[in-house]
């Protein structure tokens, strides 16, 4: 089947309308939707040319009309809040979604990367995109319910790239934090897009995935239950009648001599580090970087960096787990600083 620009097209999948306003290889081409004028690429096999579609019969059998009764409509009633509505009876869980970049020349340039969450609940998350050739990308942060938010953005040609996607979950009741949830996604080309769907409150066409269909319906750890799991691994927050932390009374001589940042590579905390194990290995780093959390805490610090390195972020994690839960730390975040490249985690109180 041949196509050229200019030719009308349906999807095959969707039935949605547009014509080609570019070719980009033996494979793809750009559409121009007919409904809101969105341009997306998509592979030839999905397409169909209107030309080619069977017409319905033009002159149909006309049928007489007959005015009928006129009946008293009863009153309509209110509108429901469509939030509200939409998150009990349509919730899709937690998704990400890919929204490209139109330019001016009909092409994509890149793609705002959003979390979403329509659940009723809010929810703490770890959000890293991995792609070949660059520095794993982390997010750290919240999200509440019935919300998205933009939390990167992904080039159009990084997804020849392999790109991963990695979230870690957790969600929020009135007990502290519920139980880890984790997911793995590989973006493959072919794949992504045919992920086309309008997203649940971006309301627009982007590349959709689902990675949580429900807190409520995931599994949960074998013999406990949601609210036993929660009050067990809470941490209750002090309370404070100000915006100001409450720290105990330190020496100003210890104050002024500690040192605002912390390197965990394991030649820096032992001698003997080649004869120890990962796990080993693993141990100390969170032992020395306990103890200086603690103590930053104690002399009210306002904020540290705490160096872990790149290698294969499993340092890096296990720190994000002991933040996301610690009642004193206001936020964090692995950013690329000039001084510490992606290697470090910036801790504020």
């Amino acid at each position: 089947m041949l196509f050229a620009e200019g030719t009308k097209v349906r999807f095959k999948n969707t039935g949605d309308e547009g014509i080609i306003i570019a070719i980009l290889d033996r494979e793809m081409v750009n559409v121009e939707l007919d409904d809101d004028g969105m341009i997306i690429p998509a592979f030839i096999e999905n397409l169909e040319r209107m030309e080619d579609i069977p017409k319905p019969n033009k002159n149909p059998i006309k049928a007489k009309f007959v005015e009928s009764k006129k009946v008293t409509k009863p009153l309509t009633p209110p509108l429901q809040d469509n939030d509200s509505q939409y998150h009990i009876l349509k919730s899709l869980g937690i998704q990400v979604a890919f929204d490209p970049k139109i330019q001016s020349d009909g092409t994509t340039s890149s793609y705002d990367i959003y979390l979403i969450n329509d659940t009723r609940y809010d929810a703490l998350f770890t959000f890293t995109i991995d792609i070949i050739g660059e520095t794993p990308k982390t997010t750290n942060g919240k999200i509440t319910s019935v919300s998205h938010i933009n939390i990167g953005e992904m080039k159009f040609s990084q997804l020849n790239e392999a790109p991963i996607i990695e979230l870690d979950i957790w969600q929020l009741t009135t007990v502290g934090t519920g139980y880890k949830l984790s997911k793995k996604l590989k973006i493959k080309p072919k794949q992504f897009f045919k992920n086309i769907k309008t997203a649940p409150l971006l309301n627009r066409q982007v590349h959709w995935y689902q990675l949580f269909e429900n807190f409520d319906k995931e599994k949960k750890p074998k013999g406990i239950d949601l609210k036993t799991y929660t009050q067990r691994n809470a941490t209750k927050p002090k309370k404070s009648s100000s915006n100001y932390r409450i720290v105990s009374g330190s020496d100003p001589m210890e104050l002024a001599h500690f040192e605002n940042e912390i390197d965990l590579h394991i030649e820096n905390l032992v001698n003997d580090d080649k004869r120890r194990t990962n796990a080993d290995i693993l141990r100390i780093q969170l032992t020395h970087f306990n103890h200086f959390l603690e103590k930053a805490i104690r002399l009210g610090v306002r904020s540290t960096f705490v160096i872990h390195g790149l290698g294969k972020g499993k340092l890096k994690n296990e720190i994000a787990t002991r933040l996301i839960n610690h009642p004193e730390v206001k936020t964090f975040k692995n950013e690329y600083h000039p001084k510490y490249g992606f290697g470090a985690t910036e801790i504020i109180f």
